[in-house]
C-alpha cells in the first residue's frame, strides 16, 4: 500500500507540473481575439514544452521518485510518452496553419524572424531525436554514440523551444508568467547541473574495484567487485545498477546491468553479463584491480516488496536468470523454508546459466526447478520447446493464485508469460516482470 500511495503522488505531481504551465497562460490579461483554435494551438505548444522539461526529471534516476514503479518501468513510460509528445508538438503549429493560413506567409525565408527559425529548428531536431531513438537498433546506431547525441540534441531543443516562447511573448507577458518559465529554466539548469556534476563526483568518491572475472554457461561472465574506502551500497535481491567501466563517471558510458549475487552478502557485488554487443564481449577482459562506478540500485523487482507471500514462482529466460539467481541466492542465505518453483527456459543445457549451482541450491531450499529445453538432447526427458499454458498447469500447484511471480528474459517471453499465467487465473498484481530491454 506505501507504495501504491507514493505513485500516486508522483504521477500527481507529473500531471501537475505539466498542467501548471498551461494554466497560468491563461492567468490575467489575455491576448484578445485570437479565437479557440488558435488558444488551442498555443496550449499544446506550451504543454509540450512543459513534457520536454519533465523528460530530464524522467530518466534522471531520483530512486524516491522511481521506487513505487521502478526504473525501467519510469524508461518505459518516457519512450511512450514521447509519442504523446511529438503529436503535440507537430498539431501545434499545424493547427495555426490550418486555421490561420496567414501563418504559412510568416514561414517564408525573407519574412521569418528569430523565434520563428528557433521553433522550426526546434520541431525539425524533436523529430529527428524521435526517428533516431525509436529505430536506433534498425539504423545499427551505437547506443554510447545515440546516447551523446540524444542528450545534445535534447538540450538544444528545448533550449529553442523556450526562445520560441521568449518571442512569441503575448502568452509570458505578465510578471506571474515570466516567474513560472524563468522557474523551470532554472530548474532544468540545476538539473543538469546536478546530472552532470554532482552526481558524477560523488560516484567518483565511492569506487570498486574488479575481484574476479569468471566464465558462466551459456557465453555469460560473472564480474565481481567490492567497495573501495567505504561500505558499498545496500540492495534488494533482483535489483540493477548502472555500471562503469573503463570510463570515469563523467564519461556517459555506464550500462545497466542487475546484480545476481546475494543481497545478504553486501561486500561484493557479482554480475553475471552474457555477450551479446561490443560492450559486454569485453567483460571477460576486465583485469583484476579495475576501478568501476556504479550507480544504484534501481528497480522494483524484488521479493523483498512481497515478503508476505506463501512462496514464489521464477520465470526465467536465457540471461533474465541473473536477478532471479540474486533472489535464490538471498533466500539460501535467509534459510528460507517456503516452497518455490522456477521455470528456466533455454535452447539447451549447455546454454543454462548457472545449472550447477541451481542443481546444488534445491538441496538448501524447497525448489523444484522446471528446465524447458527448445533443442535438447535426443535422451533429454523434461520439458521441451516452448513455454506454454500446458507446462504451467502440469507444474503450477492448486494455491498458484496466492503465488508472486517474477518473470525476466526477452520481451516477447515476458508478455507471453504474462497473457498465459494470466489466463490460468493468476491476478495481474501477482505478476513481476523486469524489461531489459528499456534503453
Amino acid at each position: 500500500m506505501r507504495y501504491l500511495n507514493w505513485g500516486l503522488f508522483w504521477i500527481s505531481v507529473y500531471l501537475g507540473l505539466v498542467i501548471f504551465p498551461c494554466l497560468v497562460m491563461f492567468y490575467g490579461k489575455m491576448p484578445g481575439g485570437n479565437g479557440f483554435w488558435w488558444d488551442l494551438s498555443m496550449v499544446l505548444g506550451f504543454a509540450a514544452t512543459s513534457m520536454m522539461a519533465i523528460m530530464f526529471f524522467l530518466t534522471a534516476r531520483f530512486k524516491r521518485a522511481a521506487l513505487p514503479f521502478g526504473v525501467d518501468i519510469i524508461y518505459y513510460f518516457h519512450k511512450q510518452i514521447a509519442i504523446l509528445f511529438l503529436l503535440f508538438v507537430l498539431s501545434h503549429p499545424l493547427i495555426l496553419i490550418v486555421s490561420e493560413p496567414v501563418v504559412l506567409e510568416m514561414l517564408k525565408p525573407r519574412l521569418i524572424n528569430r523565434y520563428m527559425a528557433a521553433g522550426i529548428v526546434s520541431l525539425a531536431t524533436i523529430i529527428f531525436i524521435m526517428i533516431s531513438s525509436l529505430w536506433r537498433k534498425q539504423f545499427g546506431i551505437h547506443y554510447d554514440n545515440w546516447r551523446y547525441v540524444h542528450v545534445f540534441l535534447s538540450a538544444s531543443a528545448f533550449l529553442l523551444a523556450l526562445v520560441h516562447i521568449e518571442g512569441v511573448g503575448n502568452y509570458i507577458a505578465t510578471p506571474e508568467k515570466r516567474i513560472v518559465w524563468g522557474a523551470i529554466m532554472a530548474c532544468w539548469f540545476l538539473l543538469l547541473l546536478y546530472i552532470r556534476l554532482v552526481k558524477p563526483i560523488s560516484l567518483l568518491r565511492k569506487p570498486y574495484e574488479v575481484v574476479n572475472v569468471s566464465g558462466e554457461r551459456g557465453s555469460a561472465y560473472t564480474l565481481d567487485i567490492t567497495p573501495v574506502g567505504h561500505p558499498g551500497i545496500r540492495f534488494m535481491p533482483g535489483q540493477f545498477v548502472w555500471l562503469t567501466i573503463w570510463s570515469s563517471p563523467f564519461s556517459m558510458r555506464e550500462h545497466p546491468f542487475s546484480i545476481s549475487s546475494s543481497a545478504e552478502q553486501q561486500s561484493k557485488l557479482g554480475f553475471t553479463i552474457k555477450e551479446l554487443g561490443d560492450f559486454t564481449r569485453r567483460i571477460k577482459d576486465v583485469s583484476g584491480g579495475q576501478r568501476v562506478y556504479v550507480d544504484g540500485p534501481y528497480g522494483a523487482f524484488s521479493i523483498d516488496r512481497q515478503d508476505d507471500s506463501p512462496g514464489f514462482v521464477f520465470v526465467a529466460g536465457g540471461i533474465g536468470i541473473a536477478p532471479i539467481m540474486s533472489m535464490l541466492r538471498t533466500l539460501s542465505d535467509r534459510k528460507d523454508k517456503r516452497r518455490h518453483l522456477l521455470f528456466f527456459a533455454g535452447a539447451n543445457l549447455n546454454r543454462l546459466t548457472f545449472y550447477e549451482e541451481l542443481i546444488d541450491l534445491k538441496k538448501k531450499l524447497s525448489l523444484k526447478i522446471v528446465f524447458v529445453l527448445e533443442m535438447p538432447d535426443l535422451n533429454w526427458q523434461g520439458e521441451k520447446g516452448f513455454l506454454t499454458s500446458e507446462i504451467f498447469n502440469r507444474h503450477l500447484s492448486e494455491n498458484k493464485h496466492d503465488l508472486e511471480y517474477f518473470i525476466c528474459g526477452p520481451v516477447p517471453m515476458i508478455h507471453l508469460v504474462e497473457k498465459i499465467l494470466h489466463r490460468l487465473g493468476v491476478p495481474l498484481h501477482h505478476l513481476h516482470s523486469e524489461l531489459f530491454d528499456f534503453v
